[in-house]
């Protein structure tokens, strides 16, 4: 006799009532009535009856009730596509609850996985805010350049003013013998900032006083800012002290056999610039005027002005 194993004598339990109704004890014993599962043409069903005993009233407690179709009920495998629900009832196959989970929960994980790998929403957002802002900002910036470039800044060279111009002898810095050029003047100009919401800071190059190729004297601007909507009047005084003339001395000299020097045609150069702080360091126009006037100075009206207006040409 080999030794029985608990699934073996739960299969060989009796799986019909008994003939009689008999007690144990003095106690009933209650029988519990389970349908089988269903046959695959679903027109026969089996009815069997296990011999375990249920709880009596009195709270006896079951013996093992079968294992397959415990196991088989409250098991969390998905059935077979041919089987039917153990209620016998026909409808949409056993297992496609569970197979539905399982699909919510494979989409979640692969959800979870893209945010991982992928940017957050919330950096999405902010990165789209801040390309949104520079463009916004980049198209404000261009606006605001190309209307502060038409309004350009007006210079006027109005006149100048010889106080004194002495031609004599002397040596240069080489103990050369030659004549030496003293010359002192007052250039007068009008700067207007016709820009309505801007602000210019302005510059010049040195003002020159040439006469063929010589330099006879210079002097500089001092810088300024002139607001918006307004305008100033400049005074920049230009001076040579004994300048060397070289071979320009006789020429200058001509008239003084005479007893007066001849007028000595100049020219005055110079160049002025102008920057624009219309957005901070961002917008910032630049404007530059290149001029150059043709003056006449005439010893015989020292310390008067001489007008430029229609002597000078702008570039």
């Amino acid at each position: 006799m080999h030794a029985k194993t608990d699934s073996e004598v739960t299969s060989l339990a009796p799986s019909s009532p008994p003939r009689s109704p008999t007690s144990r004890g003095g106690r009933p014993v209650y029988y519990v009535q389970s349908p089988s599962r269903d046959s695959h043409d679903g027109e026969k069903t089996a009815t069997s009856v296990h011999s375990t005993p249920a709880l009596s009233p009195m709270g006896s407690p079951r013996h093992s009730v079968g294992r397959d179709s415990s196991s088989s009920r409250f098991s969390g495998h998905p059935k077979r596509k041919g089987d039917k629900s153990s209620s016998g009832r026909k409808g949409a196959p056993a297992g496609k609850g569970w197979q539905e989970i399982g699909v919510i929960e494979e989409e979640g994980l692969l959800d979870d996985e893209d945010e991982r790998r992928g940017i957050p929403k919330r950096c999405k957002y902010f990165l789209i805010f801040v390309l949104g802002f520079v463009v916004l900002f980049s198209f404000f910036a261009l606006v605001l350049w190309g209307a502060s470039r038409s309004q350009k800044p007006q210079i006027v060279i109005k006149s100048i003013t010889f106080e004194n111009f002495i031609i004599q002898a002397g040596t240069d810095a080489s103990l050369v013998p030659t004549d030496m050029a003293t010359t002192n003047s007052t250039v007068k100009l009008t700067y207007r900032n016709t820009g309505t919401f801007f602000g210019i800071h302005v510059t010049a190059d040195p003002f020159t006083l040439s006469y063929s190729q010589l330099t006879l004297a210079s002097g500089d601007l001092n810088k300024f800012y002139q607001a918006r909507s307004s305008r100033r009047t400049v005074s920049v005084g230009v001076m040579g002290n004994k300048v060397p003339l070289y071979g320009g001395g006789p020429t200058l000299t001509a008239g003084k056999g005479s007893g007066s020097m001849a007028p000595v045609p100049m020219i005055l150069r110079t160049t002025v610039h102008s920057r624009a702080y219309v957005l901070g360091a961002l917008v910032k126009p630049k404007f530059t005027r290149a001029i150059e006037c043709k003056v006449l100075m005439n010893p015989a009206k020292l310390n008067k002005p001489i007008s430029l207006d229609k002597s000078c040409i702008y570039l």
